[in-house]
């Protein structure tokens, strides 16, 4: 299993994906480096400058937005920051998960980390105090439109270091963010100018939710192989079309690397063997879902490989607008578009909406008497008396067909906003919205595959691959074998944990290796 860090440095540079996962998910702790301290102080100096010249600065001296025209005198722009954050924490929905917004409010820190948007260091000070409390405001499932950052979350996260809103503490309690920063000994921010536009005007929130997703994506994709190549040997198909010379005709890097993880997994079959002549014989080729899989998988692996590298673009940006440039000057720009992440958000959709409809195609050879290769109909241990697993097969049927409706990419939409000024807007956040439900829909598709394979496997009464019983044995600990029909529901639940986990990957690779 992978190392959880649990303790990292937010500074000028930029975070990894490995990092905002553990702070997001295993609440690694956040000190900011002295370096950055004094980055932030220094552009701090420059803003200061600017409020008290005469000539108007968006973000500094004027309002916001298609308000920006009006200059704000200095009596008043405490209440202009203040009054900004209270009126863009306007979300409205279900709670978005802690995990994300635990993810955002890193993202955030590490952007005013970089000294590029001018606030004070205090502020950077106490939303790391904020993270490392445990302290997770209240942000609603609507409020972004993914341009001028995700700024309704953002303000949110915002408004509780002011003292204000709701929040949840890390042991559950939802709390006035008053009374959970006073719990801690933080002390509530009162913002100078600036520091409430550099608190909400960043890609933060569809960032967060795309690391997570790579993160998670990474791991399935591995373990969508070890379910490919169970597959394989329930089915009594051949390895020979996952020969490492046949990818090399067609050389994506995706593709070479799933075939040579179906092979490491179903190599040394028993099973695979005593097929061999029957094989070449009755069968000649297996169908498209069981030939095509490394196909599939190279297209989705290569993909995730494209979304990573926005990623670790996005996470080496500074977001804000205005900003302050390396020589001082303050202006205005467009870096916080989401754009760029929305389209990876939407791209991983889709790949994993056509990964989940072969994983399910794959189940279905498995259940279907005129095309398992010698299984009872439905895996059933008595056809007719029982029903096998031909009702979970339905389950990953309906599942693919809410994937394929989440595939529909956000990122083509656009609503104009802020009196025509915000015209054109990415849709970033809903597109990791949908990313979310569409990664935990292949998690479970892939974990009925995994269930019924083993469940084919164990009927065929001969040896598997080693990679394919060390699979079976981690299941088969949670999981009894064929059998009359039981409580199927558990039984799904159980194989879902094992695979989404990295329970199932780590079996299999303490006995084949590393999978690529």
């Amino acid at each position: 299993m992978q190392t959880i860090t649990s303790h990292i440095r937010v500074g000028v540079g930029a975070l990894s994906i490995d990092e905002v996962v553990a702070v997001a998910r295993h609440d690694a702790h956040v000190e900011i480096t002295p370096e950055a301290l004094e980055a932030v102080a220094a552009t701090r100096a420059r803003i200061e400058e600017l409020a008290d010249h005469p000539t108007p600065v968006y973000g500094v001296s004027t309002g916001f937005g298609a308000l920006a025209r009006r200059y704000i005198p200095q009596e008043m722009r405490l209440q202009l920051q203040r009054s900004l954050v209270r009126s863009h924490a306007a979300g409205s929905g279900p709670e978005v998960e802690r995990e994300v917004v635990r993810a955002l409010m890193l993202l955030r820190l590490s952007t005013l980390c970089t000294g590029r948007t001018g606030v004070r260091p205090v502020v950077a000070e106490t939303y790391a105090a904020v993270l490392n409390a445990g302290i997770t405001p209240v942000v609603h499932e609507y409020g972004s439109l993914g341009c001028s950052g995700d700024l309704s979350p953002l303000a949110h996260c915002a408004l509780a270091l002011l003292g204000e809103g709701e929040v949840t503490t890390a042991d559950g309690r939802r709390l006035p963010a008053a009374v959970a920063l006073a719990e801690h000994g933080i002390e509530p921010l009162v913002l100078r100018e600036k520091e409430g536009l550099a608190l909400i005007n960043g890609t933060d929130g569809m960032l967060g939710m795309l690391c997570l997703a790579i993160a998670d994506l990474e791991c399935l994709a591995r373990s969508a192989d070890i379910a490919a190549a169970m597959t394989v040997e329930a089915l009594r198909g051949t390895l020979t079309v996952f020969a490492a010379d046949l990818q090399e005709l067609r050389p994506h890097p995706g593709q070479a690397a799933s075939a040579a993880n179906i092979r490491a997994v179903a190599e040394g079959s028993a099973i695979l063997q005593s097929a061999t002549e029957e094989f070449a014989l009755t069968h000649v080729q297996d169908a498209y879902s069981v030939r095509c899989a490394p196909q599939v998988a190279g297209g989705f692996r290569d993909t995730l490989a494209h979304a990573r590298l926005v990623a670790d673009r996005e996470l080496a940006s500074a977001v804000d607008n205005p900003v302050v440039a390396l020589d001082g000057r303050v202006t205005s720009n467009g870096n916080f578009h989401g754009a760029p992440v929305g389209y990876a958000l939407d791209f991983l959709a889709i790949v994993t909406a056509d990964l989940a409809s072969i994983s399910e195609r794959r189940t279905d050879r498995l259940l279907d008497v005129a095309r398992s290769r010698g299984l009872n109909a439905f895996l059933a241990d008595d056809p007719g008396v029982d029903s096998g697993h031909m009702i979970a097969q339905y389950t990953q049927a309906g599942i693919v067909s809410e994937l394929k409706r989440l595939a529909a990419p956000a990122s083509v939409d656009s609503i104009p906003s802020s009196a025509m000024q915000e015209d054109h807007v990415s849709m970033g956040w809903s597109a990791g919205r949908k990313l979310r439900r569409s990664v935990d829909g292949l998690g479970r598709v892939l974990g009925v595959e995994v269930l019924t394979a083993a469940r084919a496997i164990d009927m065929r009464e001969q040896e598997p691959a080693p990679g394919t019983r060390a699979a079976l044995d981690a299941l088969r600990g949670r999981v009894e074998g064929p059998g009359p029909d039981r409580y199927l529901s558990p039984e799904i639940e159980e194989s879902v944990q094992l695979l989404t986990s990295g329970a199932l990957l780590e079996a299999v690779e303490g006995v084949v290796g590393k999978l690529a």
